[in-house]
């Protein structure tokens, strides 16, 4: 079944880090822009780090920027999204989405265009002690 899938979730306490993977089953991940989400309760949905595939450059949100890190590999399928120094405010369940017609990785993070191919059903970071 194609679809795009998210794991590495859980809980940590504040300071601590995750490693959140993005994987894409039965699809190449190579002409796609890549965006991860957070959405936490009564709170909008944020893109907060975004890529483009094909040539690696990347977007982070203030809200992120210096803490986390989004990388992909080379097997065209996988997209990661590296979490340092993760505070109590880092608390929601974070989506990776992928879109084929969306060129800016700007755009995806800031959804300037709906997101439409390929969401993931989210995976949950708590950050609490």
């Amino acid at each position: 079944q194609l679809r795009v899938e998210e794991s590495g979730g859980g809980l940590v306490q504040p300071g601590g880090s995750l490693r959140l993977t993005c994987v894409a089953f039965g699809f190449s991940l190579r002409h796609y822009t890549i965006g991860w989400f957070r959405q936490a309760p009564g709170n909008e949905r944020e893109g907060i780090s975004c890529i483009k595939y094909s040539d690696g450059s990347s977007y982070y949100s203030d809200s992120v920027k210096g803490r986390f890190t989004i990388s992909t590999d080379s097997t065209e399928k996988k997209v990661y999204l590296e979490m340092n120094n993760l505070q109590p405010e880092d608390t929601a369940n974070y989506y990776c989405a992928a879109d084929l017609d969306i060129e800016n990785e700007k755009e995806i993070c800031r959804e300037t265009q709906a997101v439409e191919d390929w969401w993931g059903k989210g995976t949950q970071v708590t950050v609490s002690s």
